[in-house]
């Protein structure tokens, strides 16, 4: 497995960065519960394996159930081997508003302290913001905590998850953030416009939603009829198949890993077969710079329309 510098975080990690969400709570295209999960012991052979096959770097958030703890048990006795991310609880209340400076730096280290403890480990590697609007990764109080754990050596370094191309800006310009985990697929290529301005700025870039909640894989065949104009629009990415990426999963991966500022793709892992797949895209031939330019032509003409956490709650993904 290739690993890529992590921008200015002195980390390298592997081009898979193996996405924990699914082991901890139902989610993806057809997973409404726990009995469409791995169990526990199914989960932590997967975080093993794929140890084992070169990958390095693991996701995961206080969001994301028992991922933490399910990570912790899996990588205890290789600790040195793997660079673990994990991601703050939100710190806004309901209402967007945040508390004031001592309430937030208290909601920061409690959640710290939290996934320290599930993960079974001193220090963080990646330690990010999920979610985050500028007014959260602007914050100098916010800022203040997350540089104060860096030199108490509680994490190595510090980012934040965006969804709009504006966040994504603000946050690059702000100078604070090591790292940014934004979204970038074949249908949604708008942060492809910021991944030069990531690199000059020492930003490490990690991309999520390569697979687009499954959409961009086999389980993205029958669509709800709410997406119907997706449904239509995946199909064009099929006649890029070819022997040496046969897979749609496969295109979607390479075609994120065809740009060098791009340190590493998040990939959703809950069974063997995606593992599989997804090592099999990071092994295997480069895609073309031709094939490249042609997925690129063939963005989705309404990338706006593209809201996941939308669709979650409407109920067309499952």
């Amino acid at each position: 497995m290739h690993k890529r510098k992590l921008g200015r975080s002195g980390l390298w990690v592997s081009e898979i960065a193996f996405g924990g969400v699914e082991i901890g709570v139902p989610y993806g295209i057809g997973v409404t519960s726990a009995a469409d999960m791995p169990t526990e012991a199914e989960s932590i052979e997967l975080v093993q394996c794929a140890i084992d096959n070169g990958i390095n770097f693991f996701d995961t958030a206080r969001q994301y159930g028992r991922s933490e703890e399910i990570i912790g048990k899996a990588v205890r006795q290789q600790r040195e081997k793997v660079i673990l991310c994990t991601k703050s609880a939100h710190l806004a209340g309901e209402n967007g508003r945040l508390p004031g400076n001592a309430e937030v730096k208290q909601l920061i280290m409690t959640s710290l302290e939290a996934s320290l403890h599930a993960l079974q480990t001193d220090t963080i590697d990646l330690f990010m913001l999920h979610d985050a609007d500028p007014k959260v990764f602007m914050h100098a109080g916010i800022t203040d905590v997350f540089q104060e754990c860096k030199e108490r050596g509680l994490i190595r370094s510090c980012g934040v998850s965006t969804y709009q191309v504006s966040e994504t800006q603000s946050a690059i310009e702000h100078g604070s953030w090591d790292v940014i985990q934004l979204p970038f697929n074949l249908m949604d290529q708008r942060h492809g416009a910021l991944l030069d301005t990531a690199e000059k700025a020492g930003v490490g870039i990690v991309v999520r939603s390569v697979l687009l909640k499954g959409v961009l894989s086999d389980r993205g065949q029958n669509l709800h009829p709410s997406l119907r104009d997706i449904q239509i629009h995946r199909e064009r990415y099929l006649e890029l198949l070819d022997e040496k990426t046969p897979t749609l999963s496969m295109l979607a991966t390479r075609f994120a890993l065809a740009f060098p500022q791009v340190a590493a793709v998040l990939v959703g892992i809950d069974r063997l077969a995606y593992l599989q797949q997804a090592l099999a895209a990071a092994t295997g031939s480069a895609l073309a710079n031709e094939k490249v330019k042609k997925a690129q032509s063939l963005a989705f003409p309404n990338p706006e329309f593209i809201d996941l956490p939308h669709w979650a709650r409407m109920g067309w993904l499952t």
